[in-house]
């Protein structure tokens, strides 16, 4: 009987399985499926007045694969030999907002104000071995420029300054008066010059020491301090004061008495910046590291006032933004990008060597100088490697948690470009 019941059991089993194999149904890809591209405009102009606005929306249709795919897509902006993609997760559609569509723009060389024909096409991502790309559709675009160009041709020069006398020099800045220009500089003690175009062609020292410029006069003696150098063209008279901003507080590295943390000018946006780790507590603004002249914000609202309460942050890394001409900051959370491995000074435990951002571009950071020993390096935020980068391929473009770059021994500039997140690159030049 035993044996009967087992016959039974099996035959029922072979059975079903059979019936479950007429029922199941084979998939095929449609090999014509295809994706149509369309945009809301093809003149496309932008007002910086008009951030909050809706710019441009891409759309594209369904394809039929023959079955739910679950497809995802990126859109590529394209411009002469430069691209930006942007990931779409599953949306057939994009909205892009003026301030956003307008970094894509210069991110692609667009120049502000000059109309330059770009193109746009859908990728569609089914694995990471197929996929296919819709047609591409062209718009006239007309981004606007969102950095100030205060830039000069004239510089300082000399042993006292970083490069030495051989330059790059550093960079004066135009202000609201004619023929005034500005420098904010960091000095070693020793000797310096004003020169333009990195040249000696034509150059400025003080033979009297009396702050009358003389054409190839003496050069000027200094000390070691942070100063503001203002140089009058027309008059050739020139001032130096000791000059610098920072943050104080007990959120801040070294509490209420400083030294301050300091800032950076940023000519491009006419503001002191920092870009800083700060603890749960209280800071505040000052000037020279003296309470003679601080900022704190009494009503909480952004807005600074000499003397004015102390402002509250908690604990993270911060872009710190102090605007002077309308007595106005932002405190915006940041991660911070460093480089790190057996290279590096600190080894692969760290802490990261930091970059700081380059002011001129967006989404770039870079290290002016760093001392590498033969070894290897990653780039890993915060100190941390749960967001880090290597280059599998050895090629220049990063990919997250990728190989280990070899480096050889010597001092370097390193960059790091995130314009195009979804191919961020590096360069490593030796110096």
């Amino acid at each position: 009987m035993k044996i009967i019941l087992n016959k039974i059991l099996l035959l029922f089993t072979a059975a079903t399985l059979l019936v479950s194999c007429d029922k199941e149904v084979l998939t095929v890809l449609n090999p014509n499926a295809e994706t149509t591209l369309s945009l809301s405009s093809s003149d496309v102009v932008l007002d910086k007045d008009a951030a909050g606005q809706d710019a441009l929306t891409v759309s594209w249709t369904d394809p039929d694969f023959g079955f739910d795919a679950g497809a995802e897509y990126k859109i590529v902006f394209a411009s002469g030999e430069k691209s930006v993609t942007v990931a779409a997760g599953t949306s057939l559609s994009k909205v892009f907002e003026t301030v956003q569509l307008n970094k894509i723009l210069l991110n692609l060389g667009l120049k502000g104000g000059t109309p330059t024909p770009v193109s746009v096409v859908i990728e569609t991502v089914l694995s990471a071995y197929h996929g296919m790309s819709s047609n591409s559709v062209s718009f006239t675009a007309t981004a606007y420029e969102d950095k100030l160009d205060l830039s000069t041709i004239w510089g300082v020069v000399g042993s006292a300054t970083v490069n030495g006398w051989d330059g790059p020099d550093m960079p004066f800045y135009t202000t609201s008066i004619a023929d005034v220009l500005v420098a904010y500089v960091t000095l070693n003690t020793g000797e310096i010059k004003f020169r333009s175009n990195n040249s000696w062609t034509l150059n400025y020292g003080d033979s009297g020491l009396d702050g009358n410029l003389d054409e190839g006069g003496d050069n000027i003696p200094v000390t070691a301090g942070t100063y503001k150098i203002t140089f009058n063209l027309g008059t050739l008279k020139y001032t130096m004061e000791t000059y610098s901003w920072g943050l104080v507080g007990d959120a801040t590295t070294n509490g209420w008495d400083g030294p301050d943390m300091p800032m950076t000018y940023d000519s491009f946006s006419d503001t002191w910046k920092a870009i800083v780790t700060l603890k749960a507590g209280e800071m505040k603004f000052r000037f020279k590291n003296d309470w003679g002249l601080n900022y704190g914000d009494t009503g909480a609202d952004g807005t600074l006032e000499n003397g004015g309460a102390n402002i509250a942050v908690t604990a993270g890394n911060y872009l710190v933004t102090l605007d002077l001409k309308n007595l106005a900051y932002t405190i915006t959370p940041i991660n911070i990008w460093g480089v790190v491995g057996s290279a590096t000074p600190n080894g692969w435990d760290g802490p990261n060597v930091r970059f700081t951002l380059d002011f001129s571009k967006d989404d770039v950071w870079v290290i002016n100088r760093i001392a590498l020993t033969a070894g290897e390096i990653k780039f890993r935020t915060n100190d941390s490697w749960d967001l880090n980068y290597g280059d599998n391929g050895l090629n220049g473009t990063l990919e997250v948690g990728g190989a280990n770059i070899p480096v050889t021994a010597g001092n370097y500039k390193i960059v790091l470009d995130f314009s195009n997140s979804s191919a961020p690159t590096y360069t490593l030049t030796a110096l």
